[in-house]
């Protein structure tokens, strides 16, 4: 696996209604039973507590998350990455630039649900210091699998990650 996350190419900034047909395309590729449109539209145009971020290479957009800021914690609502930019490190990446944005948002903690079959996420989510802390039976209604709960209880304080990624 080469780890290409610490290229400059790789520029994160917030989701805009014009980035749907991309964020669709990813959001088919990476899922049972994708989000609609819709539920994209109502998350950045209805949502206050949402934050919706993408990562760019040149101006292909490869990879989506989203959370909820609610006082003091942030719950990742998704992350994708396109299937041609997995392996290399950038899930993680986009998950520590997520926690950073969360803890600018005054969030302290962070919470995600993920499939039990989700193993590479599981040891993702785990690596980043999340444990788990329940089971939702039957989380998901496209195939009834149960959710882990994770939790990462202490963000950390805030501090901007400068690995070589440019930001706006």
């Amino acid at each position: 696996m080469r780890d290409v996350t610490n290229e400059p190419r790789f520029v994160f900034r917030e989701m805009m209604l014009g980035d749907l047909d991309a964020i669709m395309e990813i959001e088919a590729l990476s899922f049972p039973t994708p989000w609609s449109r819709r539920s994209f539209v109502s998350e950045l145009t209805e949502n206050i507590y949402a934050h919706y971020v993408v990562v760019e290479v040149g101006s292909r957009i490869v990879a989506y998350s989203g959370m909820w800021v609610i006082i003091d914690e942030a719950h990742v609502t998704n992350i994708a990455v396109h299937p041609d930019f997995r392996r290399k490190g950038l899930g993680e990446r986009f998950m520590k630039e997520m926690m950073e944005r969360a803890k600018s948002r005054g969030a302290t903690k962070m919470t995600l649900e993920v499939r039990v079959s989700n193993l590479t996420a599981q040891r993702l989510y785990e690596r980043l210091g999340f444990v788990p802390r329940g089971c939702r039976k039957g989380y998901y209604s496209d195939t009834g699998e149960d959710a882990i709960v994770m939790w990462l209880d202490d963000l950390g304080p805030p501090g901007a990650v400068t690995d070589g990624v440019k930001y706006r």
